[in-house]
């Protein structure tokens, strides 16, 4: 029971079922406390099971991706990386969600460069963390030439006490794009000619 209120779920189970087994070949006192100590350590076995597979459930959520990702997938918006492409550009607002998708497939963003604050940062605010990003948002001409424009994605102030320190910077074209703007693989629609006065 001892090791039971302390939390050793498997040691307290192991324990409390030897102590039933012996309490009943012996005919002895303790049988009620055996049971206390079988039935916390159940409970503290199956709460550390649990415990576990949520911290590997959750270190796998936060495991950054490829930057080309093999096959369309769901992920976090914390895992994206540079290079990363996405089916469709999220709403406004928090982001928890994405597709992402290989860079091959049609897609509508693609997460072309990111801002890493440092660790021991102090909270900028809002308005100040999103512009740090966006400094770091920069399309070279051809880009801009063929209607690229750029969506940043700061943390916000709940994600950076969670300890989210890195902005991205997303090239977002109006119609679906195919291959990467990295590496000049995506195929750009060309500008269209202003005419001559």
């Amino acid at each position: 029971m001892v090791t039971g209120v302390l939390l050793l779920g498997p040691v307290a189970l192991v324990l409390g079922l030897v102590a039933l087994r012996r309490t009943a070949a012996q005919q002895t006192r303790g049988r009620r406390l055996a049971i206390a100590g079988v039935v916390l350590g159940a409970v503290g076995t199956v709460a550390l099971v649990v415990g576990v597979v949520v911290a590997v459930l959750t270190a796998s959520a936060q495991r950054s991706l490829p930057p080309d990702v093999p096959e369309a997938r769901d992920a976090h918006a914390a895992q994206l990386v540079t290079g990363n492409c996405l089916a469709a550009l999220p709403a406004d607002g928090t982001v928890e969600t994405v597709r992402v998708v290989p860079c091959a497939e049609p897609h509508a963003a693609q997460v072309v460069t990111d801002y890493e604050f440092t660790s021991n940062a102090v909270w900028p605010g809002q308005d100040a963390a999103d512009a740090r990003v966006a400094r770091a948002c920069v399309l070279d001409d051809d880009e801009a030439a063929a209607g690229v424009r750029t969506v940043t994605w700061a943390p916000t102030e709940a994600g950076w006490s969670r300890g989210d320190r890195r902005g991205l910077c997303l090239a977002v074209l109006d119609d679906d794009v195919t291959g990467s703007l990295l590496d000049g693989s995506a195929t750009l629609p060309t500008p269209s000619a202003t005419p001559a006065p």
